[in-house]
């Protein structure tokens, strides 16, 4: 399987993981709808440019812990290009706190769930996003992190 993955950082956040582990979790995303290649272009950024894309793009006025575009490109042309993810290390670092979870785990969570809506998995209705919950769930217990959807029980 050949897959492109590119990624640039304009963060400041130091919580970043491994260039070698955004490759793998996206990489295990596409081998799970068994993409034979891909291109996936992957930004991080702070909350400032998170917030500005995410008010651009989706009208909401806030930072967003991943966005993704899709490209729109014709299946004739035959360019394996899916699209952009755009990651918010803030958010995501605050979210992972929040939800009781590792950072790794919630890196890992953002990336698979960011891809999947490349390749075309959606959760507008609930049909969908059960489908799109279950297979992230697989892909990340299969990569040994916990279920993403669970609930934080506190002790």
């Amino acid at each position: 399987m050949a897959y492109q993955i590119d990624i640039e950082s304009n963060s400041e956040s130091q919580q970043i993981p491994a260039v070698a582990d955004l490759e793998r979790w996206i990489s295990v995303a596409l081998q799970s709808q068994k993409l034979e290649e891909a291109e996936v272009s992957v930004y991080i950024v702070d909350e400032d440019e998170s917030q500005e894309l995410n008010a651009q793009y989706r009208g909401r006025d806030y930072p967003t812990n991943v966005l993704s575009f899709p490209a729109d490109i014709a299946e004739e042309v035959g360019v394996p290009l899916l699209g952009d993810l755009v990651v918010c290390a803030p958010v995501v670092e605050r979210e992972a706190q929040e939800q009781g979870k590792t950072l790794q785990a919630h890196w890992a969570h953002m990336l698979i769930h960011g891809t999947l809506h490349l390749v075309g998995f959606d959760h507008i209705d609930d049909d969908e996003a059960e489908a799109m919950e279950t297979l992230e769930t697989q892909i990340l217990t299969g990569l040994g992190y916990p279920a993403p959807y669970q609930e934080i029980t506190e002790e």
